[in-house]
């Protein structure tokens, strides 16, 4: 019997997400291997696209005419069998489209690079000497049998030391995570590290640098020019192990012979994927680790409670290390005589005493100058009178300005008591970094934030205010941090703020050095003992249990499907018809918005394949009545599961 080839389009269209069988003209039969880049009639649009070349197969249905391969795009096998795999479960899993997974990882073809692929040859197998093996040994040797574990490919959850590495310009979490990289390779292995953003890169690669060999760090990061994101791809297509260092899309890198996936701080947003079909870069790697059975570690400095559940249940192994580490934290609160006045005496006394010998970082919560302004008179939140939005101020002295639409607001009045005075709500980084530098005369100040980007500072003593998250490491450690505006980021409109600002807080904190004095302001309860008593764990069960009654994520699933009312109608029947044991409460509207109308389906893990089949075929449903459809009927049927929790 012939064979004939079995493509993926690359196409976002739904309906299209499948394999097609396409014949092989002689002339390619050779060329025509397994991963290649194809180009294939689609006779519904009567053009070419573009997809790959799965597999080739037996033709069963010789009575069936079938189109011809157009072109074989390139010789290259940039989609290896384990990644489609990957990709189909993935995007199974979420009611998604393979080739949306795909979109994430395979950089589009750069030409010139791959000619210079094809003349150089397969890289050689990189070596870890000695001397580098025993330094990983030494490092893991902080968490008994973490090494044995990852060699037989468990699952584990780590808490990683909250302080500075002990040489670098890095944390110990970075120096801990290359350990295992360079334990992995050692073995012959690949490791992937996925980390939020490209300060926690930076930090990675600077603990690999001095240990890793020449030519087996391979960096995947989107900001990258094309040419260096197709190169390095065709470098993880070799039969070499690797160590892979980047954000989200690293976790499907298809390095050769994977030993170990490492997922970096996973309840930072940025590791949420937001491009259809949004999978989270943990819930792939838990895919990933079940397909290949290779070791998967979920590491930070605070637990989610996404994978507290999964050490409850077993499927995750706490690792704990042999000596338990914590900041010296401290609980400050404004005494009375002190009121109006934002650090307390006792914060301040010990910034004061730690100029004497470094740097000393202060966390508020929010960048600019004034990020809020009320009305002077009733407190009301000042608006711009053409949009709505917010006003701030950038600047001292400035004319307050829209946050939304930039406009000038010269003649504001306030609408409940018609005032025209403003004042200042909160202070942002730029106008804490004013107040400090007043109180701290001839102190240098550093302002780190969205606007001024700084990812490290030498020990010369420095007041380095920062918004969370973008804190720059310290030479040896902040001789002391200060925690600001906790109450205020305490407010977030966030089903789970406490769990972020513990995050945010204790991230910080990490950057302590050993000893030094952390300084929470004017905040207790829970979330406050969790950071005092370093028990993030504990916290993070609280949490699940406080929402299990609720039936709130992650203790339940959450879909999302927006759309026509009548769609998600259409979809709602056929979920309930697919799945009868699907609880009456368990979906919630469907209610109008501003595109059309929402819907929310809770619904329990075991019952997930059947809902992510069921609206996934109601989403190709809809495609294809949207195609025959006029106006308002060609509106499609959007799904994503596991909402952030942000979106809700």
């Amino acid at each position: 019997m012939p064979e004939v080839a079995r493509v993926l389009l690359d196409s976002p269209v739904p309906q299209l997400d499948r394999l097609f069988d396409y014949a092989l003209p002689p002339e390619l039969r050779e060329a025509a291997v397994p991963g290649v880049r194809v180009r294939v009639p689609l006779r519904s649009a009567g053009r070419l696209v573009d997809g790959y070349l799965v597999e080739r197969v037996e033709h069963q249905d010789t009575d069936r005419p079938l189109s011809d391969v157009e072109e074989i795009v390139s010789s290259a096998r940039v989609l290896p069998d384990s990644l489609y795999r990957l990709a189909r479960k993935v995007a199974d899993r979420a009611a998604g489209s393979a080739s949306d997974i795909l979109r994430l990882v395979i950089p589009k073809r750069m030409v010139r690079a791959e000619k210079a692929w094809a003349a150089a040859g397969p890289p050689p197998s990189p070596e870890v000497a000695v001397e580098h093996q025993d330094w990983a040994t030494t490092v893991l040797a902080a968490f008994p049998g973490m090494s044995e574990r990852i060699e037989a490919g468990e699952r584990l959850a780590v808490d990683a030391p909250p302080r500075p590495a002990a040489h670098g310009t890095y944390g110990a979490w970075a120096e801990l995570l290359a350990a295992l990289a360079i334990h992995t390779l050692a073995r012959g292995k690949s490791a992937l590290i996925v980390v939020p953003d490209y300060r926690d890169r930076e930090q990675v690669e600077a603990a690999l640098a001095p240990h890793a060999p020449e030519g087996s760090l391979v960096r995947n990061d989107a900001a990258r020019s094309g040419p260096e994101r197709y190169r390095d791809y065709l470098r993880l297509i070799a039969d070499v192990p690797a160590i892979v260092v980047g954000n989200r899309s690293t976790v499907y890198a298809p390095a050769h012979d994977l030993g170990l996936v490492m997922i970096w701080d996973d309840g930072d947003s940025l590791l949420a994927e937001p491009l259809s079909p949004g999978v989270h870069a943990r819930d792939a790697a838990l895919v990933r680790q079940e397909l290949t059975q290779s070791a998967l570690v979920l590491a930070g400095h605070t637990r989610t409670s996404e994978v507290e559940r999964l050490v409850q249940l077993g499927w995750v192994r706490e690792v704990p290390a042999a000596r338990r580490e914590s900041p010296a934290v401290q609980l400050s609160a404004v005494r009375e005589n002190e009121q109006g006045v934002r650090i307390p005496s006792s914060a301040y006394a010990a910034a004061r005493e730690a100029l004497r010998q470094g740097p000393v970082l202060v966390q508020v919560s929010r960048p600019g100058y004034a990020p809020v302004l009320v009305c002077a008179d009733c407190r009301t939140p000042a608006r711009c009178a053409h949009c709505a939005g917010p006003l701030r101020v950038q600047r001292a002295g400035q004319t307050p300005e829209c946050a939304w639409c930039g406009r000038a607001a010269r003649a504001w009045s306030c609408g409940t008591c018609g005032s025209h005075r403003v004042r200042m709500a909160s202070s942002g980084s730029e106008r804490t970094a004013d107040d400090l530098g007043r109180a701290f005369a001839g102190t240098r100040v550093i302002v780190a934030d969205g606007d001024h980007p700084v990812t490290h500072v030498g020990p010369e003593p420095a007041l380095v205010v920062a918004t969370r998250g973008a804190e720059p490491t310290a030479d040896g450690g902040y001789r002391a941090i200060l925690l600001l505006d906790g109450d205020k980021m305490l407010l977030g409109e966030q089903l789970r703020i406490g769990e972020s600002c513990l995050r945010w807080w204790s991230n910080a904190a990490a950057l302590a050095a050993p000893g030094a004095p952390v300084h929470l302001v004017s905040v207790t309860g829970p979330v406050a003992r969790a950071l005092a008593t370093w028990t993030q764990p504990a916290y993070a069960r609280s949490e699940l249990s406080a929402r299990a009654p609720l039936r709130l994520p992650p203790t339940v699933r959450v879909a999302a499907v927006e759309g026509t009312r009548k769609n998600i109608e259409a979809a709602v029947v056929s979920l309930r018809d697919a799945l009868p044991s699907l609880s009456t409460d368990s979906v919630l509207g469907p209610v109008d918005t501003e595109d059309g109308a929402r819907a929310l389906i809770r619904f329990d893990y075991a019952q997930g394949t059947a809902v992510a089949a069921s609206l996934r075929s109601s989403v190709v449903a809809a495609a294809l009545r949207g195609r025959r459809g006029r106006g308002a009927a060609r509106t499609t049927l959007r799904v994503r599961l596991d909402v952030p929790e942000m979106d809700l």
